[in-house]
């Protein structure tokens, strides 16, 4: 092997970042790639009015590495803590991106050659090494790969794995999926609390942008997160019967609210209901590996912990990129 070898990471959340980070900085060397326009995964904040964090709306960290993780992040300015979430019986204490919840895999992402907008439609196994194909590409792009990583949903990287032929054990995560309801200036947003977790069949979470850290300027936004039984029910309808009928019940909980943009977006696979209760999974002699929150938990510190186990696995089967 001429040089350090070479990992593809497909899928730029906080599992593929996690992973890309501690195996770069290893020395080996990788490539990102992400079908989105941004990274980040679910941590994503969308441009409407100052950003609506419209994906995961904070995260905890319980064990000594996401702690120091969390901790070099405070240090740089690109999370904060919010004690909002304890209003409302989430344990804490809590912690944001800054000034969107983007900002910690953008951290993570510094330095590293990542590519978005790029759809992986099969990986395919050639001359001893790998090459993604894409919907242009068929039978694969030109530049080869040792080893891949595949850090995006169960579903998608499954998909993925069948058609190599490359046996894996059975896994059974289970997803919950969620509409979420993304609102933007109008002046009845700033008359909404903070935070609410009501106990209600449809509405599962609602929060005001301003009320984070680190928010300012711009027009006051909101964000509203159906219940995953509600989302399920509703899953293939139009975004604008969602987007009316989460308004509809945000007024009857909340009173009046008027917004100028309301825009509903769909998380398919929005919360691990069920992990597989794994690290991650690898095949050291295929060098095809996956991780992600669905191994161990839907927390963003699951996502970073798999990301970080699998990066472990990977080194000790192609090494690393340094000297000696």
């Amino acid at each position: 092997m001429n040089g350090p070898a070479s990992v593809a990471i497909i899928g730029a959340g906080i599992a593929g970042l996690a992973c890309a980070r501690r195996l770069a900085d290893a020395g080996l060397a990788v490539a990102v790639f992400d079908k989105g326009r941004g990274i980040g995964g679910r941590m994503a904040t969308r441009r409407m009015g100052a950003g609506i964090d419209h994906g995961a709306q904070y995260f905890t960290a319980r064990g000594a590495h996401f702690q120091a993780q969390v901790a070099d992040w405070l240090a740089a300015g690109v999370v904060a803590g919010w004690d909002a979430p304890a209003a409302v019986g989430r344990s804490g204490p809590a912690y944001v991106g800054v000034p969107g919840m983007t900002a910690p895999a953008q951290a993570l992402a510094r330095g590293l050659a990542v590519t978005i907008g790029f759809t992986v439609t099969q990986i395919v196994r050639r001359d001893g090494g790998w090459s993604l194909a894409t919907a242009d590409r068929p039978d694969g792009e030109t530049r080869r790969f040792d080893a891949v990583v595949l850090a995006v949903p169960w579903p998608q990287a499954g998909a993925l794995v069948t058609a190599t032929g490359v046996a894996w054990p059975v896994v059974t995560p289970v997803y919950a999926p969620c509409w979420a309801l993304l609102l933007a200036g109008g002046g009845g947003l700033a008359g909404l609390p903070d935070v609410m977790a009501p106990d209600d069949p449809v509405i599962a979470w609602v929060a005001r942008g301003s009320a984070k850290p680190g928010r300012g300027g711009g027009p006051e936004t909101a964000i509203v997160h159906a219940t995953p039984d509600w989302s399920r029910a509703h899953l293939e309808e139009p975004g604008d019967t969602v987007a009316a009928a989460l308004m509809d019940r945000l007024q009857q909980l909340a009173g009046p609210v008027v917004a100028e943009e309301a825009v509903a977006h769909r998380w398919r696979y929005a919360l691990v209901e069920q992990a597989a209760g794994l690290p991650c999974l690898w095949d050291g002699t295929a060098l095809l590996g996956a991780c992600g929150d669905w191994c161990l938990g839907g927390r963003v510190e699951a996502a970073f912990d798999s990301g970080r186990a699998l990066a472990v696995r990977v080194m000790a089967d192609l090494g690393t990129g340094r000297p000696g």
